[in-house]
């Protein structure tokens, strides 16, 4: 076998690979979102992905292996085409309201992906790696520059949490109004020490949508 044939044979295999790995993610969400985190065993994933328990084993080791890889890179990945939004913004209390809005928005738009997140999102070895590290960053600024009165920064970040997560269950139930994220946001930005006038004009300002994020979770509408 010459270089050429050995160099291709070794581009088909790891897409074969990425392929397989890319369907035991997607397959994986609706089973996650369907059960929880705790109840799926492996038979659940490779009945859903259709392989073997072999192929299973090439790739995750356990359940909870598979867990963190779905609910982190698909968080991440959101976040991804999130966090340049949030940096166009100079205040960092905008930046808490833009990026909060829109992550919520995103989980409406996704629904299966939504319902995932809300079963898992608060285990912290689930959340993405990217989640608490945007949030922390910009409830920090915003405590550091005296717009929040709160004493520590984990205290914000928890309480936010709760709000985004809890946020999204509400707004995919359908009985959630029009301006629901803003009225979330309104009411945090309170609870964190905001004047009235400046939260209520913080959280109702009109945001711009993002892009689409990539990976095997959104693609060919998985998420939805």
């Amino acid at each position: 076998m010459d270089a050429t044939e050995e160099n291709y044979q070794s581009r088909v295999g790891a897409a074969r690979r990425e392929k397989t790995r890319n369907r035991l993610i997607e397959t994986a969400l609706g089973v996650f979102a369907e059960k929880g985190p705790d109840l799926p065993i492996i038979d659940d994933f490779i009945a859903a992905a259709g392989v073997a328990r072999g192929t299973f084993y090439n790739y995750f080791r356990t359940t909870g292996e598979l867990l963190v890889a779905v609910a982190g890179e698909s968080s991440d990945q959101v976040l991804g085409v999130i966090d340049p939004l949030v940096l166009a913004e100079a205040d960092p209390v905008r930046r808490l309201v833009v990026g909060s809005r829109l992550y919520m928005t995103m989980a409406a738009r996704y629904p299966l992906w939504g319902a995932f997140i809300t079963r898992v999102g608060t285990r912290r070895g689930s959340r993405g790696r990217l989640l608490d590290e945007y949030l922390t960053r910009d409830l920090q600024l915003a405590i550091d520059a005296g717009r929040f009165r709160i004493g520590h920064v984990s205290v914000a970040r928890d309480i936010s949490l709760g709000a985004i997560m809890y946020g999204i269950e509400t707004l995919l139930s359908g009985e959630a109004p029009q301006d629901y994220t803003e009225e979330v946001m309104y009411t945090l930005l309170l609870g964190f020490g905001v004047q009235h006038t400046e939260a209520h004009a913080l959280a109702f300002a009109p945001i711009a949508d993002c892009g689409e994020p990539q990976g095997a979770v959104f693609e060919r509408g998985v998420g939805q």
